[in-house]
């Protein structure tokens, strides 16, 4: 199912535009956002989730320091018995609100039980400011993650120190193009890059755009989300709520409503209760993560690895609208490798965990022979 409504940012003057939501974000009455109107649109599809999602061989936190802070990240190693060195894949989490290396643990499962001539591992990865790691107030922007990711790749203690120049990366969302932006800048130097569900805008610049008077609003919220007190009562009431996000997962972060658990919602509920949740969301929603400002920024990022960096894109045939526009850009698109359309929406590496790793799978072998 996707979603569509209509939201009307109210000071300083009064407007309102369609569109659809990006990973869980407003779903409810506001001072600064509020619904006017709400239309859903039918997307039903099996359901292929893995209710229990598998155990990870090891978890950790590694340090990073950034600044004056020192800061525990949160990260999880997937692997077999196998007496051969391994290559290491890096999987990182779709930024939202709610975003957790759970999603990927079920695709990095299928991958290292695969019977292959080579030995995969995968770790997976929390940013600063979400899932499990420490989400200290800082000034969030799509710098800081980059430079995290970098940080964390190429760190001589980082879990990844023994890659070399093997590691393969799969992003889901504004993960996989802040990727591109390292890799283009020679900060990182990935065997191979996939991109799931790849997006590049948050959810209000995209639809309400970027002009001075669009981005005085955007402060004026981010700033009221980041306050002690006035900022944890909106929080709650627009994100940390369970009701919110188990509409927005069934609306438009899920393709089929049905593969919507109880469990799901439990998990991501209690994620949104850590203290500091707020800060990364805030940052988020208003464009400070964006990787990029144009569909033709985005698109040079791949163009730019014509040749150098295999690269492949998943896209998801419930997307909504606007997301999916974004992802049918790259079909046919320079720089991209190669292009799939799997089941899903914005998830879908949670949702349709088989089929994803299925397409990545291949994707590696592809590197291997």
């Amino acid at each position: 199912m996707a979603f569509s409504a209509t939201f009307s940012i109210s000071s300083p003057s009064s407007f309102t535009l369609p569109r659809k939501i990006y990973p869980p974000f407003l779903s409810q009455t506001a001072h600064f956002l509020k619904f006017s109107s709400v239309k859903a649109l039918d997307y039903s599809t099996a359901s292929v989730v893995e209710k229990q999602p598998p155990t990870p061989s090891k978890t950790g936190n590694w340090q990073w320091k950034f600044k004056d802070n020192l800061i525990n990240i949160y990260y999880e190693e997937h692997e077999k018995k196998n007496p051969d060195p391994p290559k290491n894949i890096l999987m990182i989490p779709t930024i939202s609100d709610v975003s957790t290396v759970e999603e990927w643990r079920s695709v990095a499962k299928d991958i290292v039980q695969q019977v292959s001539k080579v030995n995969w591992r995968a770790t997976i990865v929390d940013w600063p400011g979400l899932g499990f790691s420490d989400r200290p107030k800082m000034d969030y922007n799509a710098d800081v993650m980059e430079k995290f990711m970098v940080d964390f790749i190429n760190a001589p203690d980082s879990p990844l120190s023994s890659s070399e120049n093997d590691l393969v990366i799969f992003g889901g969302g504004h993960a996989a193009t802040i990727t591109l932006r390292a890799a283009n800048k020679n900060l990182v130097k990935p065997a191979a890059i996939a991109a799931v569900a790849p997006t590049w805008a948050g959810p209000l610049p995209i639809v309400f755009g970027r002009d001075s008077n669009m981005e005085t609003r955007y402060g004026l919220l981010r700033g009221t989300l980041r306050t002690p007190g006035v900022g944890w009562m909106m929080y709650n009431m627009l994100v940390s709520n369970e009701k919110s996000i188990q509409s927005q997962y069934k609306s438009h972060v899920y393709a089929n409503p049905d593969n919507v658990t109880p469990s799901i919602i439990e998990s991501r509920y209690a994620l949104t209760k850590r203290k500091g949740a707020r800060y990364v969301p805030a940052a988020f929603l208003t464009g400070l993560l964006d990787p990029v400002n144009s569909r033709e920024e985005f698109l040079q990022l791949f163009a730019d690895l014509e040749g150098k960096i295999p690269t492949l894109v998943v896209s998801t045939e419930g997307s909504p609208k606007r997301s999916k526009a974004e992802m049918e850009a790259l079909r046919g698109a320079k720089g991209v490798t190669k292009f799939v359309e799997v089941p899903g929406a914005l998830l879908p590496q949670e949702e349709y965990p088989t089929m994803v790793a299925q397409e990545l799978y291949q994707f590696l072998q592809g590197l291997s022979n």
